[in-house]
This record gives structure tokens, C-alpha cells and sequence, in this order.
């Protein structure tokens, strides 16, 4: 374990312990104590939070760290460094690479390559079909007891309804839930929903783009689906007319909408509807978005673009939605700073910062938020105790 560190003079944030005061907090691999005024130990590590708000360690749910396969576009080491910038203890990286994460060795490989080059913790979503094809029902027993936390075959959208209804069955006894990257959206959308409704397995919706989604979500929800949805800082903030204005560097999966969607995804995210907040991270090569790849790099600055979009958001909601609720819907230990759980913690602070895509650590530079000017930003994030990044 490694030596305590304490937080002090910090707001600390913990919508599950209902906390929200100025208090210290001592952490070594794991939260000591949370008090006020705490006294340092004699060689004791203090990190000053003044000013600044302290919260649990943030959690991305939907990161593509394109290895095995694409190094070029990223590596772990390059995509967890962003992860900690971007104020991200821990992410779950989808199975879009190149082989498929798709059996137990890939994803005990993966892992073991974790162990070696990431800088925070990472949880690997499984592919639901063998080459994420949509035929061949992956072993996802065996997936599940190799490490992964949920099973998604992300864009490879399964579009065969009996695979995936054989999928929720064979994952029903399993808490990893199956994760749906709805393609076409809303037809999509709704055939899943109906798949999580009738199983009663635990679904999850990524990247909600668009108001009618959005509202099949809540239908489905009203008769007992158990279905929770994210949205990312791009649909929050960004609609066609840019995309139009800017060409092939804006193409995304979704692709933006309008800003009545927009807005509605705001609301979504204010009233509950969407639980999470999650960046879609998606790096490619500046010749590959030439060329029109879909997807951003959104790690370095998804808190900032968030709090743009949502500036009345309450912190305690702002902080569920990037720590408590994706360590729920994936069953993760973290979350939560109450004592004996894992010392994760992000510290931020509201405070402007203009975004410079060409100083990210990760080796995707392409972001619609490129030069835009975010109102919060990350000073700080804490692995097991541990400060990795610091401003």
C-alpha cells in the first residue's frame, strides 16, 4: 500500500455518502478518514485543494483505445495519460480493435498489458459475436470471468434481433450488462429497448443523440425496462449546421443533430433520464479524418465541454453522473470517497481554460472543442492513492 497523501482545504463532493462541505481527506491505497482541519503526519505527502472541489474519481465509460490493432491511432500509455488530464481514474475501453475482444485470451491479454503501460484502472467491455459480426454468440460466461465488465459489439451493431435476444438469455444470470451503439438510431433504439423490456436484462444505450431516443428510453422505462443511457459532450454541444460548416473533421457516430435534439439531451441529462456522462473517446490519424473517419478525441477535454453545456447542472448531479452511476451500471468499486473504499479522486476546479487539441497527450488531435474556451477544468487526478496527473 502505498504511503498516505492528504487532501486538504478542498469542497469534497460524494453524491452517495451525501457530502458536501469543505473537509480533508487522508488516502493511502484506500480512503483513511475524511475530517476537518486533519493534521499532516510527519512525512506526509499534502496536496493543497483550496478553491477546488474534490470529488471520486471520475469513471469514462465508453473509450476506444484502439489496441491490440491500431497503435497509430492509440496506445494505452497514450490513452490512459489522457484518461488522467482529462481528471479519469479509470475507463472501460470498447472491443472495436483489431482482433475483436471477443474470447478470454483477448481480454487476458489485454489486461496484462494494462498491468504493464496504463496509467489509471481499465475495464474491458467484451464483443457480444465472434468478430463483433453479429452471427456467432460469444462465450460471454467466459468473457465475464476473463475481466469483462460488459459486452457491447459497439459500431458492429448487431443487427440480427435473435442473436441479441439469445445474448440477453444467455447474459441474464450475468451483472455485466449488454451495452447497445444503436445504429440506425432510433429503429435500433427501440428494437433494444423492447429485447431489454421483454428479458429483463440490464441494457445500457450509448451516446443518445437524438429526442426521439430519448423519449422511447423513457416509455420503455415507464413499463419496467431496466435500461440506463449516456450522452456525450459533442451531442450536448455541437449540432449539423457546425458539422456542415466544417466538413469531414466533424463526422461522428452518431453524427451531431439538431440543436432541438440537443437541448433535449440537456433536459435528459438535468431531469434523470440519461445516468452518465461519457466521452465516446475515438482518436484517429489527421489523414484518417481527412479521409472521414468517424469519431474525436474527448478524454482531455469531456469535463470541461460538459459543464459548458450544462452550466446549472448541481455539482452533486455533475459528480453522479461521472463517478456514482457508471460504478453502478458497470459494478466497479469506485464512486464513492467513503472510508475503506479505493482512493480514487478527481480534483477540478471552476475555472476558464482554452482548449489546444495540438498539446494533447493522447495521439488524436481531432476535437470540435478545438480553441473553444471551457469553463472547468482538471487539476488533479488521484489512482489508489497515488497523484498521477497534476496541472
Amino acid at each position: 500500500m502505498p504511503e498516505s497523501l492528504l487532501i486538504r482545504g478542498g469542497r469534497l463532493v460524494d453524491p452517495i455518502a451525501s457530502i458536501d462541505a469543505l473537509r480533508d481527506i487522508r488516502v493511502s491505497g484506500i480512503v483513511l478518514e475524511i475530517g476537518e482541519h486533519l493534521e499532516a503526519m510527519s512525512g506526509e505527502q499534502v496536496v493543497d485543494a483550496n478553491g477546488a472541489i474534490v470529488s471520486p474519481g471520475f469513471i469514462d465509460m465508453h473509450v476506444h483505445l484502439r489496441e491490440p490493432g491500431e497503435p497509430q491511432k492509440e496506445r494505452i500509455e497514450t490513452g490512459t495519460q489522457a484518461a488522467l488530464r482529462g481528471g479519469f481514474s479509470a475507463i472501460a475501453c470498447m472491443p472495436n480493435t483489431s482482433p475483436a475482444l471477443d474470447d478470454p485470451a483477448s481480454i487476458e491479454s489485454l489486461l496484462a498489458a494494462v498491468a504493464q503501460r496504463a496509467h489509471c484502472r481499465v475495464y474491458p467491455i467484451a464483443a457480444i459475436t465472434r468478430r463483433r459480426e453479429g452471427e456467432e454468440l460469444c462465450d460471454l460466461d467466459a468473457l465475464s470471468e476473463a475481466g469483462a465488465v460488459a459486452f457491447s459489439d459497439d459500431g458492429g451493431w448487431t443487427r440480427d434481433a435473435r442473436v441479441m435476444a439469445e445474448a440477453a438469455k444467455a447474459a441474464a444470470h450475468l451483472e455485466a450488462p449488454l451495452i447497445s451503439h444503436c445504429e440506425p438510431e432510433e429503429a435500433a433504439a427501440a428494437r433494444d429497448l423492447l429485447l431489454a423490456l421483454v428479458s429483463e436484462k440490464r441494457w445500457h444505450l450509448a451516446h443518445l443523440s437524438t429526442r426521439r431516443a430519448l423519449e422511447m428510453l423513457l416509455a420503455a422505462r415507464a413499463q419496467g425496462a431496466r435500461v440506463s443511457a449516456e450522452a456525450t459532450p459533442h451531442h450536448l454541444l455541437c449540432t449539423q449546421e457546425g458539422a456542415h460548416a466544417n466538413g469531414t473533421s466533424t463526422r461522428v457516430n452518431p453524427p451531431l443533430r439538431s440543436e432541438d435534439d440537443a437541448r433535449a439531451l440537456r433536459e435528459g441529462v438535468r431531469d434523470g433520464a440519461i445516468d452518465v456522462l461519457a466521452s465516446d473517446h475515438a482518436p484517429h490519424t489527421a489523414e484518417e479524418k481527412k479521409e472521414g473517419a468517424p469519431g474525436f478525441s474527448g478524454l482531455e477535454v469531456a469535463v470541461g465541454a460538459y459543464a459548458a453545456a450544462l452550466p446549472d447542472l448541481p455539482l452533486s448531479r455533475f459528480i453522479a453522473l461521472l463517478s456514482a452511476n457508471p460504478a453502478r451500471i458497470l459494478n466497479l468499486e469506485g464512486g464513492t470517497l467513503q472510508p475503506g473504499r479505493p482512493a480514487d479522486v478527481t480534483i477540478f476546479r471552476d475555472e476558464p481554460w482554452r482548449v489546444d487539441a495540438s498539446s494533447f497527450v493522447s495521439l488524436g488531435t481531432c476535437t470540435p472543442f478545438d480553441g473553444a474556451t471551457l469553463p472547468r477544468r482538471v487539476v488533479a487526478t488521484i489512482v489508489g492513492g497515488e497523484v498521477r496527473y497534476r496541472a
